[in-house]
């Protein structure tokens, strides 16, 4: 059987391979696939100014990957689709099946 993809599709696979291109918003997707959390702290975790933290966020939320959610003060931020955090999941398993020791911490080799 052969399906064709719509435009629709097409968009939404180039937005997350858009977003996960990036260290640091692959990073991003992959904390917050374990709890959602906030800026401040995903960048002290990945390591980047908050500045910088801030502009992958808006990058994530530009690509309807992530969402903010407001917490007094402060904003949270979680995955905008319960879907996403097994599908990152699966696509590891995937990519690290096809190469397992394409990436080693250090960047990838591939």
């Amino acid at each position: 059987m052969t399906t064709t993809a719509s435009l629709t599709h097409t968009a939404a696979v180039s937005r997350l391979g858009h977003a996960l291109s990036d260290p640091t918003r692959a990073g991003i997707l992959l904390a917050l696939r374990e709890a959602p959390s906030y800026p401040s702290d995903l960048a002290e975790t990945l390591d980047v100014t908050r500045q910088v933290m801030s502009n992958h966020l808006a990058c994530l939320r530009g690509c309807g990957l992530v969402e903010s959610v407001p917490d007094g003060r402060r904003s949270r931020y979680r995955l905008a689709d319960e879907h996403l955090a097994p599908a990152l999941g699966d696509l590891m398993r995937v990519a690290l099946i096809v190469e397992p020791g394409c990436c080693d911490g250090e960047g990838c080799t591939c």
